[in-house]
């Protein structure tokens, strides 16, 4: 059944662009956080041990509520591993243990993620959808304190 929501079936078509690009980039950042969850290696391992795991359950929240926001405006949210590597703005590094190297790479990919969404969410405003500049904002502000607490691991 198609959504009959007020947007347009153009904007609404663009809007779920917009998120799908979205969604890729936070699977991306949410399977480097897991990673780097796994591998961290150091003498202070189960803080940065759990912080990961929070960090990387903040990103599983957002991708739940991207993809169904997709899916509320009447689109298909993407699934699948390789559609991700297409769409997103990100990059894979090499493998790393080294607390430094991990927090510099997820900082700068929340910084990325975060010029994306301003982007995005000027871009949506004028296809008139206030609820998904809504959701954008506010995972836009996650991002934003999420790569402050990244940034105040930094030397």
């Amino acid at each position: 059944m198609k959504a009959e929501i007020g947007l347009t079936d153009k904007n609404a078509r663009t809007i779920a662009e917009v998120l799908n690009r979205l969604l890729a980039d936070e699977h991306i950042v949410y399977t480097k956080t897991r990673n780097y969850h796994w591998n961290y290696e150091g003498d202070n391992f189960m803080e940065m041990h759990k912080f990961y795991e929070g960090q990387y359950e903040e990103l599983a929240e957002m991708i739940d509520e991207i993809a169904e926001r997709i899916r509320m405006i009447g689109h298909h949210a993407e699934g699948r591993l390789k559609d991700f590597l297409k769409l997103t703005n990100l990059e894979e590094e090499d493998y790393t243990t080294d607390q430094n190297e991990q927090v510099r790479n997820l900082t700068d990919d929340h910084q990325t993620v975060i010029r994306v969404l301003r982007n995005s969410i000027d871009k949506v405003d004028k296809l008139k959808d206030a609820g998904t500049v809504d959701l954008l904002t506010k995972i836009m502000q996650q991002h934003e304190k999420m790569a402050w607490m990244l940034r105040s691991y930094l030397p």
